[in-house]
């Protein structure tokens, strides 16, 4: 074919239409198109076209935080081999205590400031009285473990303790180390009165006319 020919007819079909026929409809587009050398790059869009209304963002990568509590490769959690490592809490929370004593015995007047060291030591109380109370529980598991293994050995089934069982043993403990020390009748006390003001907010209200 020549060049005339040609020329009458791009004239004929129109140019876009001969282009597409001669060379291939996606030629130009393949062409057009640049792969990114790296996929978090942006994407570069030419100037001569108008950019999109919605266009695809590349997603900034946060940094992944970790709590070691819930995560495995912290290892299992055991409270023996915990209370061991961070003894010295206990300690400094002993030392803490005592100086807040100091400072109760010196503060006399300054009422406010009186209040807040009383708190304080309050809380510390309960803290210190919890954590005795978990030992215990822990000890007395322990203790069960053991009496279950030395039953294996000698051929016994071993006796697992329910939920409640194990609660009913820890409140029987409770008991004897409230009368022990002395503090039993003070406890049932103020437990009655706790039990008498409950059962008076589940009476009905009466209403005077």
């Amino acid at each position: 074919m020549s060049f005339e020919d040609i020329i009458m007819l791009q004239n004929k079909v129109g140019t876009k239409v001969y282009n597409e026929v001669a060379y291939g409809s996606r030629r130009s587009a393949d062409v057009s198109k640049k792969k990114r050398l790296n996929k978090n790059r942006p994407v570069e869009i030419s100037a001569k076209k108008p950019a999109p209304f919605i266009r695809q963002v590349v997603p900034s990568r946060k940094p992944m935080r970790r709590d070691p509590r819930f995560d495995d490769l912290s290892g299992e959690y055991k409270p023996e081999i915990f209370e061991k490592t961070y003894r010295f809490i206990s300690d400094i929370k002993l030392r803490e205590k005592e100086i807040i004593q100091k400072k109760l015995k010196k503060t006399k007047r300054d009422g406010e400031k009186r209040k807040e060291l009383q708190f304080l030591l309050k809380r510390l109380e309960n803290q210190e009285r919890a954590r005795l109370s978990q030992e215990q529980q822990r000890e007395r598991e322990l203790q069960f473990k053991r009496q279950q293994r030395e039953q294996t050995h000698h051929g016994d089934h071993p006796f697992f303790l329910k939920k409640s069982d194990k609660k009913k043993l820890q409140l029987a403990e409770k008991y004897l180390d409230l009368k022990k020390s002395g503090k039993l009748e003070n406890f049932l006390s103020k437990k009655r009165k706790r039990n008498a003001a409950k059962d008076r907010r589940k009476l009905p209200s009466h209403k005077t006319s």
